[in-house]
C-alpha cells in the first residue's frame, strides 16, 4: 500500500523559509517521479515542481522559479522543498504526489490527477505578516 505524507509545513514572515518534506513508502521510491503541488482557498490547484525518476531533473511552476529548490533522497524514500523568499502569495496547502514521469502538461490542473496516481493529505503554509 502506498503512503505519501508532507511535513515542516507552519508560520512563516514574508521574506523568510521553510523547508517541506515528502516521504512516499510502499513503493521504489527511485522508480517514480515526485511533484508538488500546493492549493490556496479558491484557487485551482497548482503546480510547484515536479522532479524526473533516477536522473531527479526537477521542473519548476513559473510562480516558485528562483525561490524554491526541490532535493531528493532516494535512499531515505524523501523529497524535499526548500522555500526561500516567501511571499503572502505563496500560503496555501501543500500536497506531494507520486507520478510515472514528468510530461510537458505535469502541471495542468485537468490533468494533474491523471499525471500522478498518489497524493498526500497536504500540509499548510501560511504567512504571519
Amino acid at each position: 500500500q502506498v503512503q505519501v505524507v508532507e511535513s515542516g509545513g507552519g508560520l512563516v514572515q514574508a521574506g523568510g523559509s521553510l523547508r517541506l518534506s515528502c516521504t512516499a513508502s510502499g513503493l521504489t521510491f527511485d522508480d517514480y517521479a515526485m511533484g508538488w503541488f500546493r492549493q490556496a482557498p479558491g484557487k485551482e490547484r497548482e503546480g510547484v515542481s515536479c522532479t524526473t525518476r533516477r536522473s531527479g531533473i526537477t521542473y519548476y511552476g513559473n510562480s516558485v522559479k528562483g525561490r524554491f529548490t526541490v532535493s531528493r533522497d532516494n535512499t531515505n524514500n524523501t523529497l524535499f522543498l526548500q522555500m526561500n523568499s516567501l511571499k503572502p502569495e505563496d500560503t496555501a496547502i501543500y500536497y506531494c504526489a507520486v507520478g510515472s514521469d514528468c510530461p510537458p502538461s505535469w502541471w495542468v490542473p485537468s490533468l494533474q490527477n491523471f499525471n500522478f496516481d498518489y497524493w498526500g493529505q497536504g500540509t499548510q503554509v501560511t504567512d504571519s505578516s
